[in-house]
């Protein structure tokens, strides 16, 4: 893929469990609603083992002084995401980021300075919804290093297109799969999250 677009895939067999349920058809929604939750948990996990701020400092501890590292819960951070299946990623990252805003409905006005955002998607097929949103972003003057994008499963012709626009985002999934159907779906994919999950949007 010629582009310099940072797309990360963790090497975690969990991870590889949760999406294979993603992929059986025969999952029921209750379960596939699961594995979205975990993935959102586990990729989320990834994503802040280099980007969270944190500092060193010295600890008292009862025998003595450590030196120990501290997150620094000052810094706010924004959650975008798609719905339905990137809100329920959401539900399963919020336990390791209890403090972090959630938007929905897209992207605010106005957004705090120094905010880190995280976006969810399900999927990434054409990538046409992600770009729509970082550009909506970067008319906020939001830098792509302030954003970390989060997907279950993504696609070559859809990482491509968001490459080609923000060549310097850095995006975690689970996998990347290597086409899309004349439809627009993925191949092999998750299947549409939105008839898996059960969900009515009006």
């Amino acid at each position: 893929m010629a582009m310099t677009l940072h797309v990360v895939i963790p090497p975690h067999p969990l991870i590889g469990h949760w999406l294979s349920i993603l992929r059986i058809d025969t999952t029921p929604p209750p379960i596939y609603a699961t594995a979205l939750e975990q993935l959102g948990k586990w990729l989320t996990y990834e994503t802040l083992r280099d980007w969270i701020p944190n500092s060193k400092t010295k600890i008292q501890t009862e025998r003595g002084i450590v030196e120990g590292v501290l997150i620094k819960a000052d810094i706010p951070i924004l959650v975008i995401p798609n719905l339905p299946g990137g809100l329920q990623m959401w539900q399963g990252a919020r336990e390791i980021l209890p403090n972090a805003k959630l938007c929905l409905g897209g992207v605010p006005k106005i957004i705090e300075e120094h905010t880190g955002i995280i976006i969810y998607f399900d999927q990434i097929d054409s990538g046409e919804n992600v770009v729509q949103i970082i550009n909506k972003l970067k008319g906020l003057n939001i830098d792509s290093k302030r954003i970390r994008l989060i997907t279950s499963l993504a696609c070559n012709e859809g990482l491509k297109k968001i490459g080609e626009s923000f060549p310097d985002l850095r995006i975690y999934a689970s996998c990347v799969d290597p086409t899309l159907t004349e439809e627009g779906d993925i191949i092999p994919g998750i299947g549409n999250p939105t008839l898996r999950l059960n969900t009515i949007i009006t």
